[in-house]
Protein backbone atom coordinates (compact mmCIF):
# COMPACT_ATOMS: atom_id res chain seq x y z
CA UNK A 1 0.00 0.00 0.00
CA UNK A 2 1.58 3.48 -1.28
CA UNK A 3 2.48 6.31 1.32
CA UNK A 4 -0.22 8.24 0.46
CA UNK A 5 -3.14 5.71 0.60
CA UNK A 6 -1.95 5.12 4.45
CA UNK A 7 -2.25 8.78 5.09
CA UNK A 8 -5.94 8.88 3.39
CA UNK A 9 -6.82 6.00 4.62
CA UNK A 10 -5.40 6.26 8.34
CA UNK A 11 -8.50 6.02 9.62
CA UNK A 12 -10.06 3.27 8.46
CA UNK A 13 -7.48 1.46 9.32
CA UNK A 14 -7.21 1.78 12.98
CA UNK A 15 -11.23 1.15 13.22
CA UNK A 16 -10.53 -1.79 10.83
CA UNK A 17 -7.79 -3.35 12.62
CA UNK A 18 -8.56 -3.22 15.85
CA UNK A 19 -12.04 -3.92 15.76
CA UNK A 20 -10.46 -7.27 14.00
CA UNK A 21 -8.63 -7.84 16.96
CA UNK A 22 -11.46 -7.60 18.84
CA UNK A 23 -13.42 -9.78 16.58
CA UNK A 24 -10.84 -12.32 16.64
CA UNK A 25 -11.50 -12.75 20.39
CA UNK A 26 -15.33 -12.77 20.29
CA UNK A 27 -15.34 -16.00 17.78
CA UNK A 28 -12.50 -17.38 19.66
CA UNK A 29 -14.80 -17.76 22.89
CA UNK A 30 -17.97 -18.46 20.50
CA UNK A 31 -15.73 -21.48 18.93
CA UNK A 32 -14.69 -22.66 22.43
CA UNK A 33 -18.14 -22.48 23.83
CA UNK A 34 -19.31 -24.96 20.43
CA UNK A 35 -16.48 -27.17 22.04
CA UNK A 36 -17.58 -27.26 24.99
CA UNK A 37 -21.16 -27.96 24.59
CA UNK A 38 -21.08 -30.31 22.39
CA UNK A 39 -18.30 -31.89 24.93
CA UNK A 40 -21.50 -32.00 27.24
CA UNK A 41 -24.18 -32.91 25.21
CA UNK A 42 -23.05 -34.81 21.77
CA UNK A 43 -25.99 -33.03 20.16
CA UNK A 44 -25.12 -31.26 16.64
CA UNK A 45 -28.68 -29.69 17.17
CA UNK A 46 -28.22 -28.16 20.57
CA UNK A 47 -24.56 -27.11 19.59
CA UNK A 48 -26.27 -25.65 16.84
CA UNK A 49 -29.23 -23.71 19.02
CA UNK A 50 -25.90 -21.58 20.27
CA UNK A 51 -25.62 -19.98 16.87
CA UNK A 52 -29.44 -19.97 16.38
CA UNK A 53 -29.81 -17.93 19.86
CA UNK A 54 -27.14 -15.34 18.52
CA UNK A 55 -29.41 -14.43 15.16
CA UNK A 56 -33.12 -14.66 15.98
CA UNK A 57 -32.80 -11.47 17.85
CA UNK A 58 -30.86 -10.00 15.02
CA UNK A 59 -33.68 -11.26 12.57
CA UNK A 60 -36.55 -10.06 14.52
CA UNK A 61 -35.26 -6.54 15.15
CA UNK A 62 -32.40 -5.67 12.38
CA UNK A 63 -35.09 -3.76 10.56
CA UNK A 64 -35.83 -1.74 13.26
CA UNK A 65 -32.00 -1.48 14.19
CA UNK A 66 -31.13 0.66 10.63
CA UNK A 67 -33.85 3.09 11.59
CA UNK A 68 -32.21 3.91 14.60
CA UNK A 69 -28.73 3.49 12.91
CA UNK A 70 -29.46 6.27 10.78
CA UNK A 71 -30.63 8.66 13.40
CA UNK A 72 -28.09 8.27 16.06
CA UNK A 73 -24.60 8.89 16.34
CA UNK A 74 -22.60 5.69 15.08
CA UNK A 75 -19.69 6.03 17.44
CA UNK A 76 -21.63 6.02 20.12
CA UNK A 77 -23.60 3.44 18.85
CA UNK A 78 -20.77 0.77 18.64
CA UNK A 79 -19.57 1.99 21.95
CA UNK A 80 -22.48 0.88 23.94
CA UNK A 81 -23.30 -2.52 21.90
CA UNK A 82 -19.48 -3.22 22.78
CA UNK A 83 -19.52 -2.79 26.29
CA UNK A 84 -22.88 -4.52 26.50
CA UNK A 85 -21.34 -7.43 24.30
CA UNK A 86 -18.35 -7.38 26.90
CA UNK A 87 -20.67 -7.70 29.61
CA UNK A 88 -22.36 -10.78 27.92
CA UNK A 89 -19.18 -12.07 28.25
CA UNK A 90 -18.56 -11.56 31.77
CA UNK A 91 -21.45 -12.96 32.53
CA UNK A 92 -20.65 -16.55 31.17
CA UNK A 93 -16.99 -15.92 32.70
CA UNK A 94 -18.98 -15.50 36.09
CA UNK A 95 -21.02 -18.81 36.13
CA UNK A 96 -18.21 -20.95 34.30
CA UNK A 97 -16.37 -20.13 37.37
CA UNK A 98 -19.20 -20.56 39.91
CA UNK A 99 -19.41 -23.99 38.00
CA UNK A 100 -23.40 -22.93 37.09
CA UNK A 101 -22.80 -21.90 33.43
CA UNK A 102 -25.45 -24.34 31.83
CA UNK A 103 -26.62 -24.29 27.86
CA UNK A 104 -29.82 -22.54 29.07
CA UNK A 105 -27.60 -19.53 30.17
CA UNK A 106 -25.46 -19.69 27.36
CA UNK A 107 -28.77 -19.36 24.78
CA UNK A 108 -29.82 -16.37 26.66
CA UNK A 109 -26.44 -14.70 26.83
CA UNK A 110 -26.28 -15.56 22.93
CA UNK A 111 -29.20 -13.72 22.43
CA UNK A 112 -28.28 -10.47 23.92
CA UNK A 113 -25.19 -10.53 22.09
CA UNK A 114 -26.81 -11.02 19.37
CA UNK A 115 -29.30 -7.88 20.14
CA UNK A 116 -26.19 -6.14 20.50
CA UNK A 117 -24.76 -7.18 16.49
CA UNK A 118 -28.01 -6.28 15.50
CA UNK A 119 -28.09 -2.82 16.68
CA UNK A 120 -24.05 -2.34 16.05
CA UNK A 121 -23.81 -4.04 12.58
CA UNK A 122 -25.61 -1.32 10.58
CA UNK A 123 -23.56 1.33 12.45
CA UNK A 124 -20.64 -0.14 11.66
CA UNK A 125 -21.19 -0.59 8.26
CA UNK A 126 -22.18 2.93 7.57
CA UNK A 127 -19.32 4.36 9.31
CA UNK A 128 -16.90 1.98 7.14
CA UNK A 129 -18.25 3.88 4.18
CA UNK A 130 -18.03 7.75 5.80
CA UNK A 131 -14.37 7.16 6.62
CA UNK A 132 -13.34 5.56 3.47
CA UNK A 133 -13.35 7.63 0.20
CA UNK A 134 -14.81 6.06 -2.42
CA UNK A 135 -12.33 5.30 -4.92
CA UNK A 136 -10.48 2.67 -2.05
CA UNK A 137 -14.20 0.90 -1.67
CA UNK A 138 -12.60 -2.38 -3.54
CA UNK A 139 -9.36 -2.12 -2.25
CA UNK A 140 -10.61 -1.91 1.62
CA UNK A 141 -13.35 -4.46 0.86
CA UNK A 142 -10.50 -6.50 0.09
CA UNK A 143 -8.61 -5.85 3.05
CA UNK A 144 -12.00 -6.45 5.45
CA UNK A 145 -12.36 -9.67 3.68
CA UNK A 146 -8.50 -10.09 4.48
CA UNK A 147 -9.00 -9.91 8.27
CA UNK A 148 -11.76 -12.21 8.08
CA UNK A 149 -10.12 -14.72 6.62
CA UNK A 150 -7.26 -14.47 9.11
CA UNK A 151 -9.61 -14.52 11.75
CA UNK A 152 -10.90 -17.96 10.06
CA UNK A 153 -7.35 -19.21 10.21
CA UNK A 154 -6.41 -18.00 13.16
CA UNK A 155 -9.68 -18.75 15.47
CA UNK A 156 -10.09 -22.34 15.43
CA UNK A 157 -6.29 -22.60 16.18
CA UNK A 158 -5.91 -20.58 18.66
CA UNK A 159 -9.52 -21.13 20.11
CA UNK A 160 -8.46 -25.16 20.74
CA UNK A 161 -5.29 -25.10 21.83
CA UNK A 162 -6.50 -22.58 24.96
CA UNK A 163 -9.35 -24.62 25.48
CA UNK A 164 -7.01 -27.35 25.98
CA UNK A 165 -4.81 -26.15 27.62
CA UNK A 166 -6.14 -23.26 29.86
CA UNK A 167 -9.82 -24.30 29.58
CA UNK A 168 -13.00 -22.04 28.72
CA UNK A 169 -11.35 -19.35 30.97
CA UNK A 170 -8.46 -18.25 29.16
CA UNK A 171 -9.91 -18.16 25.82
CA UNK A 172 -12.39 -15.71 27.75
CA UNK A 173 -9.87 -13.83 29.29
CA UNK A 174 -8.07 -13.68 25.65
CA UNK A 175 -11.23 -11.95 24.49
CA UNK A 176 -11.98 -9.22 27.15
CA UNK A 177 -8.33 -7.87 26.74
CA UNK A 178 -8.84 -7.52 22.83
CA UNK A 179 -12.44 -5.92 23.57
CA UNK A 180 -10.18 -3.29 25.42
CA UNK A 181 -7.46 -2.92 23.01
CA UNK A 182 -10.72 -1.78 20.59
CA UNK A 183 -13.19 0.07 23.01
CA UNK A 184 -9.73 2.02 23.38
CA UNK A 185 -8.86 2.94 19.94
CA UNK A 186 -12.79 3.91 19.05
CA UNK A 187 -13.30 5.70 21.72
CA UNK A 188 -9.69 7.85 21.31
CA UNK A 189 -8.91 8.01 17.89
CA UNK A 190 -11.68 7.06 15.72
CA UNK A 191 -13.70 10.22 14.15
CA UNK A 192 -16.52 9.24 12.18
CA UNK A 193 -18.29 12.40 10.20
CA UNK A 194 -21.80 12.98 9.98
CA UNK A 195 -23.70 11.16 6.96
CA UNK A 196 -24.99 14.59 6.27
CA UNK A 197 -28.89 14.01 7.15
CA UNK A 198 -30.78 16.81 7.03
CA UNK A 199 -33.34 18.70 9.70
CA UNK A 200 -36.66 16.64 8.18
CA UNK A 201 -34.12 13.51 7.87
CA UNK A 202 -33.64 14.02 11.61
CA UNK A 203 -37.66 14.21 12.80
CA UNK A 204 -38.63 10.67 10.46
CA UNK A 205 -40.87 8.90 12.59
CA UNK A 206 -39.31 5.10 13.24
CA UNK A 207 -41.72 3.43 11.53
CA UNK A 208 -41.29 5.74 8.62
CA UNK A 209 -37.97 5.45 8.64
CA UNK A 210 -38.28 1.51 8.30
CA UNK A 211 -40.50 1.87 5.71
CA UNK A 212 -38.52 3.87 3.45
CA UNK A 213 -35.45 1.09 3.88
CA UNK A 214 -38.13 -1.57 2.30
CA UNK A 215 -39.43 0.78 0.05
CA UNK A 216 -36.18 1.17 -1.56
CA UNK A 217 -35.76 -2.43 -1.91
CA UNK A 218 -39.15 -2.62 -3.56
CA UNK A 219 -38.32 -0.30 -6.13
CA UNK A 220 -35.24 -1.44 -6.44
CA UNK A 221 -35.48 -5.26 -8.16
CA UNK A 222 -31.91 -6.11 -8.58
CA UNK A 223 -30.90 -5.59 -4.92
CA UNK A 224 -33.76 -7.46 -3.57
CA UNK A 225 -33.00 -10.69 -6.14
CA UNK A 226 -29.39 -10.11 -4.57
CA UNK A 227 -30.83 -10.34 -1.62
CA UNK A 228 -33.18 -13.38 -1.91
CA UNK A 229 -30.46 -15.10 -3.89
CA UNK A 230 -28.36 -14.74 -0.96
CA UNK A 231 -31.14 -15.82 1.90
CA UNK A 232 -31.00 -18.76 -0.28
CA UNK A 233 -27.07 -19.62 -0.13
CA UNK A 234 -27.27 -18.50 4.07
CA UNK A 235 -29.51 -21.23 4.64
CA UNK A 236 -27.06 -23.46 2.84
CA UNK A 237 -23.90 -22.45 4.43
CA UNK A 238 -25.77 -21.79 8.11
CA UNK A 239 -27.30 -25.93 7.64
CA UNK A 240 -23.39 -26.96 6.73
CA UNK A 241 -21.91 -24.83 9.92
CA UNK A 242 -24.18 -26.85 12.10
CA UNK A 243 -23.01 -29.94 10.50
CA UNK A 244 -19.49 -30.19 10.19
CA UNK A 245 -18.77 -30.22 13.79
CA UNK A 246 -21.06 -33.54 13.87
CA UNK A 247 -19.32 -34.52 10.69
CA UNK A 248 -15.54 -34.47 12.29
CA UNK A 249 -15.34 -34.53 16.18
CA UNK A 250 -17.32 -38.26 16.52
CA UNK A 251 -14.88 -40.02 14.01
CA UNK A 252 -11.68 -42.02 14.76
CA UNK A 253 -9.68 -39.36 12.89
CA UNK A 254 -11.44 -36.85 13.50
CA UNK A 255 -11.43 -34.31 16.71
CA UNK A 256 -11.12 -30.97 18.44
CA UNK A 257 -8.10 -31.02 16.79
CA UNK A 258 -9.00 -31.67 13.42
CA UNK A 259 -12.07 -29.52 13.41
CA UNK A 260 -9.68 -26.47 14.51
CA UNK A 261 -7.45 -27.41 11.26
CA UNK A 262 -9.81 -28.22 8.99
CA UNK A 263 -12.04 -24.97 10.07
CA UNK A 264 -8.72 -23.22 9.69
CA UNK A 265 -8.44 -24.72 6.00
CA UNK A 266 -11.23 -22.14 5.36
CA UNK A 267 -10.26 -19.31 6.30
CA UNK A 268 -6.35 -19.46 4.76
CA UNK A 269 -8.44 -20.11 1.42
CA UNK A 270 -10.45 -16.64 2.36
CA UNK A 271 -7.07 -14.92 3.27
CA UNK A 272 -5.80 -15.89 -0.63
CA UNK A 273 -9.13 -14.79 -2.59
CA UNK A 274 -8.84 -11.70 -0.43
CA UNK A 275 -5.35 -10.68 -1.48
CA UNK A 276 -6.39 -11.29 -4.75
CA UNK A 277 -9.64 -9.35 -4.42
CA UNK A 278 -7.34 -6.73 -3.33
CA UNK A 279 -4.94 -6.80 -6.74
CA UNK A 280 -7.36 -7.94 -9.73
CA UNK A 281 -9.45 -4.88 -11.67
CA UNK A 282 -12.97 -4.28 -11.43
CA UNK A 283 -15.04 -6.72 -13.64
CA UNK A 284 -17.07 -6.00 -15.92
CA UNK A 285 -20.37 -7.74 -14.91
CA UNK A 286 -20.08 -7.67 -11.29
CA UNK A 287 -23.85 -9.40 -10.92
CA UNK A 288 -22.58 -12.73 -13.20
CA UNK A 289 -19.39 -12.58 -10.42
CA UNK A 290 -21.59 -12.90 -7.25
CA UNK A 291 -23.80 -16.10 -8.60
CA UNK A 292 -21.09 -18.11 -10.37
CA UNK A 293 -18.50 -18.11 -7.47
CA UNK A 294 -21.67 -18.98 -5.28
CA UNK A 295 -21.92 -21.93 -7.80
CA UNK A 296 -18.62 -22.78 -7.49
CA UNK A 297 -18.21 -22.87 -3.91
CA UNK A 298 -21.64 -24.92 -2.92
CA UNK A 299 -21.51 -26.95 -6.21
CA UNK A 300 -18.18 -28.57 -4.68
CA UNK A 301 -16.84 -28.37 -0.91
CA UNK A 302 -20.50 -30.34 -0.19
CA UNK A 303 -20.06 -33.21 -2.47
CA UNK A 304 -16.27 -33.36 -1.47
CA UNK A 305 -16.85 -33.69 1.95
CA UNK A 306 -19.80 -36.46 1.32
CA UNK A 307 -17.56 -38.58 0.51
CA UNK A 308 -14.02 -37.84 1.30
CA UNK A 309 -12.36 -39.70 4.66
CA UNK A 310 -9.42 -38.29 4.73
CA UNK A 311 -8.78 -35.25 7.42
CA UNK A 312 -6.21 -34.16 4.35
CA UNK A 313 -9.08 -34.37 2.14
CA UNK A 314 -11.16 -32.43 3.99
CA UNK A 315 -9.20 -29.10 4.86
CA UNK A 316 -8.82 -29.30 0.56
CA UNK A 317 -12.32 -29.37 0.21
CA UNK A 318 -12.69 -26.21 2.36
CA UNK A 319 -9.88 -24.58 0.34
CA UNK A 320 -11.68 -25.27 -3.16
CA UNK A 321 -15.03 -24.27 -1.77
CA UNK A 322 -13.67 -20.50 -0.02
CA UNK A 323 -11.56 -19.43 -2.33
CA UNK A 324 -13.74 -17.59 -4.40
CA UNK A 325 -16.24 -16.45 -1.45
CA UNK A 326 -13.93 -13.00 -1.33
CA UNK A 327 -14.44 -12.56 -4.72
CA UNK A 328 -17.76 -12.49 -4.20
CA UNK A 329 -18.07 -10.42 -1.09
CA UNK A 330 -16.28 -7.56 -2.38
CA UNK A 331 -18.50 -7.34 -5.78
CA UNK A 332 -22.05 -7.63 -3.57
CA UNK A 333 -20.03 -4.42 -1.89
CA UNK A 334 -19.33 -2.48 -4.13
CA UNK A 335 -22.50 -3.02 -5.71
CA UNK A 336 -24.38 -1.91 -2.50
CA UNK A 337 -22.25 0.54 -1.82
CA UNK A 338 -22.50 2.78 -5.19
CA UNK A 339 -26.18 1.75 -5.27
CA UNK A 340 -27.74 2.84 -2.30
CA UNK A 341 -27.61 6.60 -1.12
CA UNK A 342 -25.02 7.04 1.85
CA UNK A 343 -28.18 8.51 4.17
CA UNK A 344 -29.81 5.70 3.71
CA UNK A 345 -27.52 2.91 3.92
CA UNK A 346 -28.34 1.84 8.09
CA UNK A 347 -31.94 1.28 7.58
CA UNK A 348 -31.49 -0.18 3.98
CA UNK A 349 -28.53 -2.31 5.16
CA UNK A 350 -30.37 -3.78 8.30
CA UNK A 351 -33.94 -4.27 5.89
CA UNK A 352 -31.60 -6.36 3.75
CA UNK A 353 -30.23 -8.13 6.90
CA UNK A 354 -33.44 -9.21 8.02
CA UNK A 355 -34.41 -10.63 4.72
CA UNK A 356 -30.91 -11.80 3.52
CA UNK A 357 -30.03 -13.33 6.79
CA UNK A 358 -33.31 -15.02 8.22
CA UNK A 359 -32.40 -18.63 6.43
CA UNK A 360 -29.39 -18.41 8.89
CA UNK A 361 -31.41 -19.64 11.79
CA UNK A 362 -33.81 -21.62 9.65
CA UNK A 363 -30.90 -23.68 8.15
CA UNK A 364 -28.74 -23.85 11.75
CA UNK A 365 -31.83 -25.94 13.34
CA UNK A 366 -32.35 -27.85 9.53
CA UNK A 367 -28.88 -29.32 9.99
CA UNK A 368 -28.67 -30.06 13.01
CA UNK A 369 -32.02 -31.24 13.22
CA UNK A 370 -31.43 -33.38 10.21
CA UNK A 371 -28.38 -35.35 11.74
CA UNK A 372 -29.54 -35.96 15.03
CA UNK A 373 -33.19 -36.84 14.07
CA UNK A 374 -32.94 -38.39 10.08
CA UNK A 375 -29.42 -38.95 8.74
CA UNK A 376 -27.54 -40.24 11.76
CA UNK A 377 -30.52 -42.96 12.27
CA UNK A 378 -30.81 -43.59 8.77
CA UNK A 379 -26.76 -44.66 8.83
CA UNK A 380 -27.35 -46.60 12.37
CA UNK A 381 -30.52 -48.68 10.97
CA UNK A 382 -30.39 -52.00 9.50
CA UNK A 383 -32.18 -50.94 6.31
CA UNK A 384 -28.59 -49.13 5.77
CA UNK A 385 -27.05 -50.98 2.68
CA UNK A 386 -23.76 -51.41 1.19
CA UNK A 387 -24.46 -48.28 -1.17
CA UNK A 388 -25.22 -45.78 1.75
CA UNK A 389 -21.52 -47.44 3.49
CA UNK A 390 -19.63 -47.32 0.84
CA UNK A 391 -20.74 -43.36 -0.12
CA UNK A 392 -21.16 -41.62 3.60
CA UNK A 393 -18.93 -44.72 5.60
CA UNK A 394 -20.41 -46.19 8.77
CA UNK A 395 -20.40 -44.78 12.29
CA UNK A 396 -21.45 -41.34 13.93
CA UNK A 397 -20.36 -38.90 11.28
CA UNK A 398 -21.99 -40.96 8.39
CA UNK A 399 -25.34 -39.31 8.84
CA UNK A 400 -23.76 -35.84 8.49
CA UNK A 401 -21.83 -36.62 5.74
CA UNK A 402 -25.19 -37.71 3.69
CA UNK A 403 -26.40 -34.46 5.02
CA UNK A 404 -23.66 -32.56 3.16
CA UNK A 405 -24.63 -34.25 0.02
CA UNK A 406 -27.96 -33.08 0.28
CA UNK A 407 -26.70 -29.89 0.66
CA UNK A 408 -24.42 -29.89 -2.51
CA UNK A 409 -27.97 -30.64 -4.28
CA UNK A 410 -29.68 -27.97 -2.63
CA UNK A 411 -26.66 -25.24 -2.73
CA UNK A 412 -26.26 -25.78 -7.09
CA UNK A 413 -30.14 -25.61 -7.28
CA UNK A 414 -30.39 -22.37 -5.93
CA UNK A 415 -27.31 -20.67 -7.51
CA UNK A 416 -28.84 -22.32 -11.13
CA UNK A 417 -32.68 -20.58 -10.37
CA UNK A 418 -30.92 -17.71 -9.06
CA UNK A 419 -28.69 -17.21 -11.72
CA UNK A 420 -30.92 -17.36 -14.31
CA UNK A 421 -32.80 -14.62 -12.87
CA UNK A 422 -30.12 -12.10 -12.32
CA UNK A 423 -28.57 -12.73 -15.67
CA UNK A 424 -31.17 -10.05 -16.79
CA UNK A 425 -29.39 -7.49 -14.70
CA UNK A 426 -27.02 -5.12 -15.57
CA UNK A 427 -25.03 -2.69 -12.73
CA UNK A 428 -23.35 0.24 -14.03
CA UNK A 429 -21.02 1.97 -11.90
CA UNK A 430 -20.97 5.50 -13.68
Amino acid sequence: MKKIEIKELRTFLILWSTQALSQLGSVMTSFALTLWLYEKTGSALQTALLSICSYVPYILMSVFAGAFSDRWDKKKVMLVCDFLAACCTIGVLGLLKTDLLRPVHMYILNGINGLMNTVQQPASDVAMTLITPEKYYQKTSGLRSFSNSLITILNPVFATALFSFGGMEAVIYIDLGTFGIAFAALLFWIRIPSAGYGKGAQKEGLMATVKSGLKYLYDNPMIFTLILFLAGVNFVASAFDAVLPAYILPRENGGERILGIVSSCAGIATLIGSMIVTLLPAPKDRIRVIYLTMLFALGTENFLLAFFRLPVLWGLSQIIGWILVPLMNANLDVVLRKTIPVQMQGRVYSCRNTLQFFTIPLGLFTGGFMVDKVCEPIMASDSADGLLWFLFGRGKGSGAAMMMFFLGILGVSICLIFGHILKKYRFSEE
